[in-house]
């Protein structure tokens, strides 16, 4: 990305983009998920709002309130002044009655009264299970949240541990395996490792980020290209079909700022990594003038599907931020500043304006909404990128 914009300008930019995401996010989407998108009878969220403003109550999906969870608890440590504790008490209550059992195994789906629908395994949903305790945790420390999840911890190493690294998602194997849900995983681990930094529990939570770190480096990311591969064989490797071949922009922006974020700058070889992630994504995966990044390359960076989907532009701004926090000159910095503020732009294209707080979660080629509903799933991605553009130093060196 050419960019000539001095540093300051760059920075500027950047906070005017994030105010404005965030007076949606405080002053239409909070209220809104809250007040309509909570299930405040039976207990739990609703899966999505539909285009005439009405829930939609589909199966409630573990990953769906670990999300939730973990919204509103990162609403309230951003500065939000609305119910972010009784929300959060709210999805606890129905995540550790109905969605984890004692032996912290994790179901997959439930009904609104909490019975089981999918006891099913799905890594997903244990993954976002444990990343929503770890932000219930950062906002008010539990030895008991603490507890829980490091049984469920125990549980998916006992249980699904592959001999290779990572994890099995199902008993007995079927294939491919998957990258992604292996990327939620390190995002719940090192999200742990920060909130029990100084505790007897860190040590568990960093080598569980390890593992997955020191398994995408050399197998999920391709060594000729460097770009990341989403599925894969037994013992790692590509598919050989078509799958095999698939590239994601958005999980290439995605892993990059997670690689970053383990690394916290002490790898020379994650750092080169999560560059050349970051510069797939941008130059060979971004349509520039929609200014905003499309959905699927091949493995030799042909573009496959050039639609379009919100949660990639979450992830274009948190690559960005963190390649602020690596950047060598201060032009580097404001390159990626100013790369940080065009795909806020970008995200705030999706946002609804029928029913304010809701977005279109998906666009045409052509850069045209398709009007369908709103899942609460992506309100996580959502919040997270605006909590980065608060929190990350790429913006704030502090």
């Amino acid at each position: 990305m050419n960019v000539t914009a001095t540093l300051g300008d760059s920075a500027a930019a950047t906070c005017a983009v994030r105010a404005d995401l965030t007076a949606w996010l405080f002053e239409q989407a909070l209220p809104l998920w809250w007040r309509d998108g909570t299930d405040h009878s039976a207990g739990g969220f609703f899966e999505k709002i539909g285009r005439d403003g009405r829930v939609i109550d589909e199966p409630r999906r573990t990953r769906v309130v670990g999300r939730q969870i973990f919204v509103f608890a990162t609403a309230g440590s951003i500065g939000w002044q609305g119910p972010a504790t009784a929300a959060v008490e709210h999805g606890l209550d129905y995540l550790r009655r109905h969605s984890i059992a004692a032996d912290g195994s994790v179901v997959f789906s439930t009904r609104p009264d909490g019975s089981v629908i999918d006891s099913r395994f799905d890594l997903y949903d244990m993954a976002f299970a444990l990343f929503g305790l770890s932000a219930a945790h950062v906002m008010a420390p539990s030895p008991d949240l603490a507890a829980l999840a490091a049984r469920m911890r125990e549980r998916l190493i006992a249980d699904r541990r592959h001999p290779g690294g990572g994890y099995e998602e199902t008993i007995p194997r079927t294939l491919p395996l998957k990258a992604n849900p292996h990327m939620h995983v390190f995002e719940a681990a090192v999200a742990w490792a920060e909130a029990t930094q100084g505790t007897a529990d860190e040590a568990a939570w960093r080598a569980m980020a390890d593992d997955i770190g020191r398994l995408c480096l050399p197998y999920f990311i391709d060594r000729d290209t460097g770009c990341l591969r989403e599925f894969f064989d037994a013992d790692w490797r590509p598919m050989p079909d078509e799958s095999g071949r698939l590239v994601e922009p958005g999980h290439q922006f995605e892993w990059a700022w997670l690689l970053l974020r383990w690394s916290q700058g002490r790898m020379p070889e994650v750092t080169r990594a999560a560059r050349r992630l970051v510069e797939i994504a941008e130059n060979h995966g971004t349509d520039h003038a929609l200014g905003i990044t499309f959905n699927e390359l091949n493995d030799d960076l042909s573009p496959r599907d050039q639609r379009f989907r919100l949660w990639p532009q979450t992830e274009r701004i948190k690559a960005w931020l963190a390649m602020a926090t690596v950047a060598e000159t201060e032009a580097e910095r404001a390159a990626a500043l100013a790369a940080v503020a065009a795909a806020g732009r970008g995200l705030a294209r999706f946002f609804a304006e029928d029913v304010p707080g809701t977005w279109n979660e998906r666009f045409n080629q052509d850069g045209s909404a398709i009007a369908d509903a709103s899942p609460a799933s992506s309100l996580y991605h959502i919040t997270c990128a605006i909590a980065e553009m608060w929190t990350s130093r790429g913006l704030d060196p502090r």
